[in-house]
């Protein structure tokens, strides 16, 4: 088994090697000077199990272009198979035709990878699970909740209710209410434009509770935002946000900064750097995708890595 690492995220990479107690292949990824990218392996890959951890984010378009081509280096030096891990999956949201005369880009990037030659994906937490049949290849699909859910078992939150910011959340945040034990609540949202949505009203009772409000991305941070504040004027009490990909952008950092969110925890999917004024929790899955990999690797089951406390998503 060889694991190999893009440069979208290898503190990440170096993490899963290391807990899992297997060398970070050699490899060279450079840019030409005309922007396109150079990919060598260094070492023998022949006949070999290989991996390649890329998070295609924030720049996602480059760091998928960097993976195809990190995969058909594999495939051409003669890799027996080759797994592609993407803690976080680029265009997931583009999954449907909500529109005429629009793509399905997170098929297109599924079709892409298979051409690319990949025999295998290892992902986590994808915005629509049904993504996962967009491939004619094994998918392991994982999720970051049960490294989530052993940080909050240590806070010992009381009297908690799980908030899901939309209707598309709903079975996340209820996972979380039967394992947390907590009240479960949404928020009924409009969106008003990509960057932009306008909270309407909150089904279910928050007064006076700690609030976890659940959702698996975050990018503008507008959905969170406008959900605390709602909640805030149906006297939350405390709010806390739990997003396992948060690919902040600038817009999203200035938000939060002046939001009614007291902490937001999330995952190091994707490489972030430290903000000011904005209190933000990173809890690594380095461990969750080594397993997984070690799994793969040995032909042994994942099942057991989609469950936590006794509960699934």
């Amino acid at each position: 088994m060889k694991i190999f690492s893009g440069r979208s995220n290898r503190p990440l990479a170096e993490a899963i090697c290391q807990g899992i107690s297997v060398p970070l292949g050699e490899c060279t990824v450079r840019d030409f000077p005309n922007g396109e990218t150079f990919v060598k392996i260094e070492e023998n890959v022949r006949g070999e199990d290989t991996f390649v951890v890329q998070s295609c984010a924030p720049n996602g378009n480059q760091h998928l272009m960097e993976l195809f081509i990190m995969i058909d280096a594999l495939r051409r030096a003669s890799a027996s198979r080759i797994t592609a891990v993407l803690p976080f999956y680029a265009y997931a949201r583009q999954d449907r035709k909500d529109q005429p005369r629009v793509p399905i880009s997170a098929k297109l990037v599924a079709n892409l990878l298979v051409a690319a030659g990949a025999n295998r994906v290892l992902t986590m937490d994808l915005h629509a699970q049904q993504i996962q049949g967009f491939f004619d290849i094994p998918v392991d699909h994982l999720y970051a909740a049960p490294v989530m859910f052993d940080y909050f078992r240590k806070l010992e939150l009381g009297n908690l209710a799980v908030v899901s910011p939309d209707v598309g959340g709903l079975k996340m945040a209820h996972a979380y209410s039967q394992v947390l034990k907590a009240d479960l609540a949404i928020v009924a949202k409009r969106r008003k434009s990509d960057t932009e949505v306008e909270g309407m009203t909150v089904i279910g009772n928050v007064t006076g509770k700690t609030v976890l409000l659940v959702d698996d991305l975050t990018e503008t941070a507008g959905t969170l935002v406008n959900a605390a504040k709602l909640l805030r004027r149906r006297r939350a009490r405390r709010i806390l946000a739990c997003v396992s990909h948060a690919v902040l952008n600038e817009q999203a950092v200035k938000r939060l900064q002046n939001s009614n969110i007291d902490e937001l925890v999330t995952t190091d999917s994707v490489p972030r750097p430290s903000f000011k004024g904005v209190k933000i929790t990173t809890l690594s899955v380095a461990g969750l995708l080594g397993e997984a990999i070690k799994r793969i690797h040995t032909n042994s089951s994942v099942t057991s890595l989609f469950s936590f406390g006794g509960g699934r998503v």
